[in-house]
């Protein structure tokens, strides 16, 4: 079975921006996002990198007798990246919540944009997050302030760019396939939060 080079890519950013410092770098992109960052000292303590992140999503319930039940719903969210931000002294999760969007082979400007409306109306709910077993005794309730970040390709199609720069969303420009260890250029776009 052969993989395409999109693939190939795709895959390539999903598990290099896994690792905090790699998502560090994708956040200096966009610098509104790089300020968000507690402390650049100890920036390995200030962010927590979530790949493929899970969510618990709080239902609660009245019942006949007027008791509230509370149920716990385990949610994957559509996005490739989770980033959170800790306070690196207090060991706890801040109000913001950066979520990376990587352009997926073959996806188009409507799954691309309506995944992150699909995270807006998941978040939009009482969750926590189901933390890696590293950072369990965090406080883990939901954010404040959610925020995207999109990862596009410099062939991805143009309709898509001009998409999440009509819709005003921050989006970071990812080299060619080609050569993607030696090469992994990333641009910015010019819109502001």
């Amino acid at each position: 079975m052969e993989i395409s080079a999109q693939k190939i890519q795709y895959e390539e950013l999903l598990a290099t921006y896994s690792h905090s410092i790699e998502a560090i770098e994708l956040l200096k992109c966009h610098r509104v996002y790089l300020e968000m960052i507690p402390s650049m000292r100890r920036v390995e303590e200030s962010v927590i990198t979530i790949p493929l992140p899970i969510v618990r999503i709080r239902h609660t319930q009245s019942t006949v007798n007027a008791t509230n039940v509370t149920t716990v719903e385990p949610q994957l969210l559509p996005c490739e990246l989770a980033i959170l931000m800790c306070d690196p002294e207090w060991k706890i999760k801040t109000g913001k919540e950066i979520f990376v969007f990587i352009h997926r082979p073959n996806e188009d400007f409507s799954e691309l944009l309506g995944r992150w409306r699909q995270t807006q109306l998941m978040l939009s709910k009482d969750y926590e997050w189901l933390l890696p077993p590293r950072y369990q005794h965090f406080l883990n309730d939901g954010a404040d302030k959610i925020y995207p970040l999109f990862v596009i390709f410099e062939d991805t199609p143009e309709r898509i760019k001009r998409g999440l720069i009509g819709a005003h969303l921050p989006f970071a420009i990812q080299g060619k396939a080609e050569g993607l260890d030696e090469s992994e250029t990333l641009q910015s776009n010019p819109v502001e939060e």
